[in-house]
């Protein structure tokens, strides 16, 4: 019997890959977190209430602990490779998880009010949330297929279900409906392509995806076709043009604080699972990736400013903006073929370029939040006269909307900078071309960022209501975070940038 039981733990040993248990830390805290949230639900029922928002609030700030120790015991120059080279820990990977659960906390004090003052199961709200931003934390460390598939569906799942979260609202319901079709329909798109690279390839670890490429077996016209695929399944996912044509609504029906979740830590996340991709599995394939990248980036610019400038609801105006914001950072995968170097800059300025968008755009929606429980209604018309009687909310909505922009001294000059330096740096057409689209979209959409800030200083109030608006506390310490990392990255960008810099070792 000794010797049986013996031989099944040699074997289970055997089976059983070697786990490094700090390395995957934060992810095994978001999940017990996440767990004990669904064990008081169960038992307190409605009485766990008063507690969610502040129970799944720590939830998101208990993880920066590992993270930290993991950056202090120098994972960013010895990272920790797990399952064959399927998950890998550094420092790229941590800095992207730092990223999302401080927006998961940012979108929990958006959600606090607005969820709490609503006929909503609040425990449930927190619990998909932390299960789509766990999804996503995954996806930063995934260098395998597999891996980004599952992180892939984890993280959209959740989200398909928050964006109908108001269940006896037909908007919302309509909301969750398109995203939901949408979404799985770009997911069986990309799966295919992933399924065309694996056929010839053999393999769905990136590295060695990228090692077969550049061996020549790359020229098979099953592997163009699976690349186009896999792009353009991301393309629906961070709401690139074409593919674009479900977030205006889903935005505009989906509670505020998941658009507010979905504008940035869904779209970021999608972004994370492109460059993994582009620039470690299909990097010798730059004349398949570069024309198909560089159409939906000059198109999602070009179409979502122009589309912009004729909205009269804020909501959609912002889901537009931000199908502009993914031309731009679309723009610097176009020239990663061009060699290590420019690739690791082109890197370094799309992860800025998120961390820095991630503050200005939840600010502007945590500003939504706050003039909705005043005025209930997202018409831009609503904005008319804000400074008479909120003047803080209209200078800290004028402050995002310039950031937005790209007016320094205000973080979005600098995330800008960074993109167009990517873009001219290698000293090719493509950049070059990509750059001066860039800029000239960069005028547009001053168009519709000015027209919600005029409404604010110049126009009249509606029905001469200056009632005062009362800013919840959560909303409020919101606010603050969002104004102060708008501000703090525009004047000392250096703040972001030790963070924010990638290094080749990171992709290899």
């Amino acid at each position: 019997m000794t010797s049986t039981v013996t031989a099944f733990a040699q074997v289970a040993d055997f089976a059983r890959p070697p786990i490094d248990w700090h390395a995957v830390a934060p992810e095994l805290v978001m999940l017990s977190v996440g767990a004990l949230m669904i064990i008081i639900d169960i038992v307190k029922l409605e009485r766990a209430k008063p507690y969610a928002a502040a129970l799944s609030g720590l939830g998101f700030l208990a993880p920066l602990v590992p993270i930290a120790t993991l950056a202090i015991d120098g994972v960013a120059s010895e990272p920790r490779v797990m399952f064959g080279g399927a998950y890998v820990i550094d420092g790229y990977s941590l800095v992207l998880k730092a990223l999302f659960l401080i927006v998961g906390y940012l979108v929990v004090l958006l959600a606090t009010n607005y969820v709490g003052e609503g006929d909503y199961w609040e425990t449930e709200f927190y619990n998909l949330l932390s299960a789509s931003v766990l999804g996503m934390m995954v996806m930063a460390s995934a260098r395998d297929l597999i891996t980004i598939f599952v992180a892939l569906e984890l993280l959209s799942i959740p989200a398909y279900l928050l964006a109908a979260w108001r269940k006896r609202d037909l908007k919302s319901n309509e909301a969750g409906l398109k995203y939901y079709l949408m979404g799985v329909f770009a997911s069986s798109i990309m799966l295919y392509g992933m399924s065309l690279v694996f056929g010839v390839t053999g393999s769905t670890l990136l590295t060695e995806i990228g090692a077969t490429l550049d061996d020549g077996i790359g020229s098979e016209p099953a592997v163009t076709l699976g690349i186009i695929f896999v792009i353009v399944g991301f393309a629906f996912k961070v709401s690139g043009f074409p593919f674009h044509t479900w977030a205006p609504d889903t935005y505009e029906g989906a509670p505020t604080p998941v658009t507010a979740f979905l504008a940035v830590a869904s779209k970021a996340a999608g972004f994370v699972a492109l460059m993994n991709l582009v620039v470690i599995g299909f990097v010798e394939r730059e004349e398949v990736y570069q024309p198909v990248i560089f159409f939906i980036a000059a198109g999602s610019m070009f179409a979502g400013n122009f589309m912009a400038l004729r909205q009269d609801n804020i909501v959609r105006l912002m889901a537009y903006s931000g199908v502009a914001q993914a031309g731009f950072l679309l723009a610097p995968l176009v020239v990663v073929g061009e060699g290590p170097e420019v690739a690791a800059t082109a890197v370094s300025s799309i992860v800025t370029y998120l961390v820095i968008y991630a503050a200005m755009n939840l600010g502007v929606f945590a500003v939504i939040l706050a003039v909705a429980r005043k005025t209930k209604s997202g018409e831009i018309s609503s904005y008319g006269g804000l400074f008479d009687y909120a003047p803080a909310l209209a200078v800290l909505m004028t402050l995002f909307l310039a950031s937005l922009g790209g007016l320094p001294p205000l973080g979005g000059w600098y995330a800008k900078f960074g993109i167009f330096r990517s873009l001219l740096e290698p000293g090719t057409g493509w950049g070059y071309t990509l750059a001066v689209i860039a800029a000239v979209n960069t005028v547009i959409a001053f168009g519709y960022y000015g027209k919600i800030a005029s409404r604010m200083w110049f126009d009249a109030v509606p029905d001469d209501d200056r009632t005062r608006i009362v800013v919840p506390a959560a909303l409020a310490t919101a606010l603050v975070l969002c104004i102060a990392g708008t501000i703090v990255s525009g004047v000392y960008p250096g703040a972001v940038t030790h963070f924010t810099d990638v290094e080749l070792l990171a992709f290899r």
